[in-house]
This record gives structure tokens, sequence and C-alpha cells, in this order.
């Protein structure tokens, strides 16, 4: 269908001739570090001649009114040569507004002087040598400008320097793992890298299931040869016409989502546009094919989505576990990439399918906004009563939050829906370690009226981030504790963002490998301390050193069936927010812990890649000879996002922007989006009040898996 395509005009001569971003960035930097070689040689060499300068009594010298920064030739450089849409967020912000001092003059008799002028070529020399030859100082050179650029001072501090090598670091990991993928499983959905083979998860050609999850990533480390070869793949192979059925929720977050997020980038950062402009829809048209299939899910009377469709008939089918039912955390994590994709297309449809979603589920009335973790896709109606937020009911509650910022907190509703549960999350889950009073975000298996399970999942680990986001709305802290809703509520949060933070922390300093288990489980006090009656501050530090069943790791089990390491990147997605809104290094100096022991543990002889592994509590791992998808798509992403610039895809940017671009569900009147339908009111036990002003307790069946009829 797309064979005539040539997206980058691959197999044109002008093409060819045609350097790349990559390259001119490349160039770039060669020419900027001969001139900082160069500019270091002449400013050793003009210290010299002013010290002989000061034997001689008829001393010649002629003080320079400006001072260029190496940093500023290094930018102008780069921002000379790079290409793209303007318009959108480039990989660096502006370049800084001014640069250098002026170079004003002091009192003639002075200057006159034998001692003036000495003392000012000492003073202007001294600096500039200060400023521009490595080593000859020990703190960062004052800033000469306004900017907010990567190089806005006048020269990088050894700490940037230090952190820019770990991004690097974290691009040349993707870089093996994407080289070893393509040498030996190229086009594969799953890729083998110990056996060096994969296997398609649908015939022919497969889904894409690496080589689409990993186009944003690509495009974020500016790895365009990488680029053109997986545009070239997805424009010329990649077709979903499949008699196959497949999981709803992960073919639309990896393969949907993959698509949108690849549109969205090329528009964003810049040099990533096709040269021919016809073909800047290609992942715009395959993500609407794909998701028009997708649509069959949809078509169940309740309109809670089938786990899987079969994509050449587009036929929605039933879980073949569970009882039948889906995955509440599935059929709720699907909103933000149909709502971005009816705002690209403006078809309504794909967002009012999506939304009919979250009102089946909230009209069960949920209590205190924990949802079971199965609902009936026939019935719309809970499955059993089991609570918790690790698996199946994870992204159920990040998606109340960031479905509220993708609308520019027009639809105060999902608010609601968030804050409600964090209330119920600090009600009934909260709990501390018994002897460090590290928080856990616990299970409750049989209810929340039921016994509380101390055990977190890794996938739990979403949740301190997701925290932080929805206290500031991706504003820095310092800006959002000056707004005027900024209150005592924010800033307790705040502090269990940063506590469960240092949870998810210590269930990987916890273990030999330094890599965390798919499941911890903890000690708990014999009757155990819960939030809601006093809050705790932990008491350790997470001390490595500490010996294994020790001190504060003592209140860790790992237990042999959850030993795995599935490189999955929840914490890592949470240290990156925690990092961008507090500003504190610990996170970014915790993500490279975190990255060293994945580099240390999981790689594979021989250049095959990284893999996942089967048990973290063992020195070396023994290896499951599989590498997931997001290692590519998302954890190699956040190490990298956490390592570089804050102004690369800042937080609070907005997606889904009215102004730019009409879309027929926004109000152009009430500038604000109309959400399409409204909550049933509760009591304060949570009980849903009917019109008729009776109560009606929540639709759940009982843990027999017998449904209540609606």
């Amino acid at each position: 269908m797309y064979t005539a395509r040539d997206p980058f005009n691959l197999r044109s001569k002008a093409s060819q001739a045609a350097p790349s971003a990559f390259s001119l960035l490349q160039n770039a930097a060669t020419r900027t570090s001969q001139a900082v070689e160069s500019t270091k040689q002449s400013t050793q060499h003009a210290v010299e001649a002013t010290k002989q300068a000061l034997h001689d009594s008829d001393m010649s010298f002629a003080v320079p009114r400006n001072i260029e920064s190496a940093s500023r030739r290094f930018e102008d450089n780069v921002w000379n040569k790079v290409t793209g849409n303007d318009k959108g967020l480039p990989m660096y912000k502006d370049k800084p507004t001014g640069y250098g001092y002026g170079g004003g003059r002091g009192k003639r008799a002075f200057v006159r002087s034998k001692k003036g002028l000495v003392t000012i070529a000492l003073l202007v020399l001294g600096l500039v040598y200060w400023m521009v030859v490595p080593g000859s100082n020990q703190t960062p050179a004052p800033k000469l400008g306004a900017g907010k650029g990567w190089f806005s001072g006048s020269t990088a501090s050894d700490k940037d320097l230090i952190w820019e090598k770990r991004r690097q670091e974290v691009r040349d990991a993707f870089l093996l793992s994407w080289n070893a993928y393509k040498e030996h499983g190229w086009g594969y959905d799953e890729y083998h890298p110990v056996a060096k083979n994969g296997r398609y998860m649908a015939e022919p050609n497969g889904m894409g299931w690496i080589i689409v999850d990993a186009l944003d990533t690509m495009m974020i480390m500016n790895l365009t040869k990488e680029l053109r070869h997986a545009r070239e793949w997805v424009a010329t192979t990649l077709d979903y016409d499949k008699d196959q059925d497949v999981n709803t929720f992960e073919t639309t977050i990896r393969m949907l989502g993959g698509l949108l997020s690849a549109h969205y980038l090329q528009e964003t950062l810049p040099g990533l546009k096709p040269e021919n402009s016809n073909e800047e829809d290609l992942f715009l048209e395959k993500a609407t094919d794909l998701a028009d299939r997708l649509m069959g899910a949809y078509e169940s009377p309740s309109g809670i989505p089938w786990a899987s469709v079969r994509l050449k008939d587009s036929k929605g089918e039933a879980s073949h576990a569970d009882g039948g039912a889906s995955s509440t955390a599935e059929a709720t994590s699907l909103q933000l990439e149909m709502k971005y994709l009816a705002y690209l297309t403006g078809e309504s449809h794909y967002w009012e399918k999506a939304e009919k979603i979250m009102q089946v589920v909230d009209d069960n009335g949920a209590k205190d906004g924990l949802v079971p973790i199965f609902i009936y896709a026939d019935r719309g109606t809970f499955r059993g009563n089991e609570i918790r937020l690790g698996s199946r009911g994870d992204s159920y509650y990040e998606y109340l939050i960031k479905q509220y910022l993708q609308t520019q907190k027009q639809e105060p509703i999902y608010l609601d829906m968030w804050n409600e549960t964090l209330r119920g999350v600090k009600k009934h889950l909260l709990t501390y370690t018994k002897d460090s009073h590290l928080t856990v975000l616990a299970e409750r298996p049989s209810g929340l009226d039921g016994h509380l399970h101390p055990k977190m999942d890794h996938l739990v680990c979403f949740m301190p981030g997701t925290i932080a986001l929805a206290q500031t709305g991706g504003l820095p802290l310092s800006a959002a504790q000056k707004l005027p809703s900024w209150g005592k509520e924010q800033e307790e949060n705040m502090l269990l963002a940063k506590e469960l933070t240092k949870t998810c922390m210590g269930m990987y300093r916890t273990t030999a490998t330094g890599l965390s288990p798919e499941i911890a489980h903890f000690e708990l006090d014999d009757v155990p301390k819960m939030y809601r009656t006093e809050v705790l501050a932990s008491t350790t530090d997470l001390d490595s050193a500490v010996p294994e069943g020790e001190g504060w790791k003592k209140d860790f089990i790992i237990k042999p069936a959850d030993a795995h390491n599935l490189q999955r990147p929840e914490t890592v997605e949470s240290l990156f927010y925690m990092w961008r809104i507090t500003g504190d290094e610990m996170y970014r100096e915790w993500g490279w812990e975190m990255f060293s022991a994945f580099v240390s543990h999981t790689a594979i002889e021989g250049g095959g890649g990284y893999t996942s592994v089967n048990d973290v509590t063992k020195v070396p791992p023994p290896s499951r000879d599989n590498m997931e998808s997001f290692w590519l798509a998302e954890t190699l992403k956040y190490f990298y996002l956490l390592f570089g610039p804050n102004d690369v895809l800042p937080l609070d940017q907005i997606v889904l922007n009215t102004e730019a671009h009409p879309f027929p569900r926004f109000d152009a009147s009430k500038k604000r989006f109309k959400t399409g339908w409204v909550r049933i009111p509760r009591d304060e036990k949570g009980e849903l009040i009917l019109k008729d002003g009776k109560k009606e307790e929540s639709k759940t069946d009982s843990s027999s898996g017998i449904p209540h009829s609606v």
C-alpha cells in the first residue's frame, strides 16, 4: 500500500548528498573543538606575552572590548546549520541573548599610567584564561547572558559535562541494543539477544512491536540514520491487515501510541520532517488505519472494550482468562491515545468511545476512588473486589491526572477522580515498614474491608512521579509553591511522593545486582502503622553498604518467584519527574546508579544488546534472553531525559493546543473542552446517590466472581 513512499528520499541522489542534522551536529562540534583549542593556545600565548611586557617600560597593549565564549561558538555552529520546523520545541531552547562584557574605559589618567594599563591587562587576560582554559578554575564561569539554553554560560560546568557524558552513554546503550536487533532480529516483534533471533507476534511480517515503539526515542536522541531505516520499514512493510487477535491495550499503547508520538515529535523537534511534504502524514495514516481496526474492541454491550480484537475484521473478543473479564487498567488506559488521534483527525468517535469507558467505570461507584482490577465488557460491572495499584490496576490511576493535563486542565472531572483516588490510597493502602518506616503502597486482595497485603509490584513505582506531577502540573516546585492554589495538602503530597520514590529506590539497592525485582514484599509491625493515623518519615538513607538482611534491608523480602527484572521503566520515569519538579540532584544520581546496574548485569557478550534477567539476587543474574520493547521505548528514553537539559520536552508543555488546531469537542464560546458525561453524586461514604434520592452500593460482584445485575 505504501511501497511507493520514499519519506526521506532514501533512493535519491539529492538525499545522499544532503547531510543529516546529526552529521551537521557532529561537524559543528568538531569545528567547535578546534576553535576552543585555538582559543586556548592564543590565550596562553597572550598571558606569556603580558608577563614579558611587565618588564618593558614602553609597553603598549589594546584591551579587547568584548570576549566571545567558546559556548557561543558551539551554539552558533550548530544552529546556523540545523534546519527544521522552528515553530515547534527545539532540542535546545533559543540561543542566549547576550554574551560577553562591554569594554568600558577607566579614567584617562589611570589608563595612561603604566600601573593602570598593566592592571587592566592582567585582569582581562586572567579572566579570559579562567573562562576558556580547562582546569584553570574550580567553579563554573559566570553567565554572560540571560539565555536559558544548555550553554547560556561562558563554559559548561564540570557537573554539566559529567551529565552530558552520562547521557551519551545512555544513547550508546540504545545504539548497542538497536544495532544488535537490526542485525539479528530486524522486523521481529520479540528479540532474543542471547540466541540472536526473534519471533513474529502476527504473520506475515509482524506488528512492528519493537520498531514502532522505539520511534520517539530515536527522535529524541536525534538518531537520524536509524530513524530513516525504521521509517522506511514502516512505509514499505508495516501492514495491520492480520488475521490475528491482539491485546487491545498493548496494541494501543505501544503501536498506536508509538505512531502518534512519532507524528507529534516530527512536528515538534527540528530537522525530523521528511523533505517531501506529501510524506509527512505517514505515521498518522498508519495510526488511523490501526485505530479503525481497534474500534471493534469497543463494540461491547457496555462500552467497556473487549480484551482482544482481531485486526483483519475488527472483531472484539473477551479475555480467554479471568472469567472473560477485562483488566480494569487495560480498559482505562486507552484514552490519551484515542483522544489525541481524535484531536489530530477531527473524528470525534475515537474520543467518544474512549470517554464512554471512564463513565461506565465511574458509574459503578467504587468506594473512595479505588477500583477492582477486573471489569466485565459485556456487563460493565466489576469482577471481584481486589484492590491494587500494581498489575491490572496501575494505569487507571495514572491516566486520570494525565487526561486532566492533556486537555489543558479543562476537564475537572478527571482531577476530581484523581483527588478522590489519592485520598483513598492514603486512607486504605499506605503503611510503613517495621524498622525503617519506609512508605509502602500495599494491596487489599479481599477488598477495602479485607486484610492489608504488604506487597509492591515494580509497576507501582509510577505513582510517586505521578503524585508530584499532579501537584505542580509539570511546573518546577519553586514556581508551583507561589501559586494561590498551593497549600498544606500539596506540601504533604510532595513529601509522600519523595518517600514513595525512596521505597522504589530501595527495591534496587537491596539486591546484589542493584536491580529491582518484579515484586517486593515488606516487613510490617504486627499491627501495621497506617498513613491515615500518623505520617512518618523514613529513618534510612538506603546505605548500600549495609549487609543483606541487616538494617534497613531487613524490611525487604524478595521471593524466588518474584526476583526477575523485566527492564521496566516505572522507577526511572518517577525519577525523571522528581528531578524536573524538585531540582534535587539526588534523583539523577539514583538514576545513574540504576543505569550502571543495567549495563553491568544485563549486557550480552559479543554486542548482543541487553536482556531481562531471572534473579536479581545473584551475580551474575541468569538471563531470560528477551529484550522488552519498552527497554528502548521507555526505560532508556527516561534515563536519557533524566540526564539531559530540562528544556527538552518540558513537562508543562501543552499537547492539545486548541488555538493552533481547533477540535470538534472544543467549545470555542467557553474556551474549554466539553466532557461528554457527568459523575453521579456520592455521599460521604462513596455510595452513589440516585435521582430519586436513594442510595446504591457499588455495582461489584462478590469474590465468587458472580456479577450483580445492572
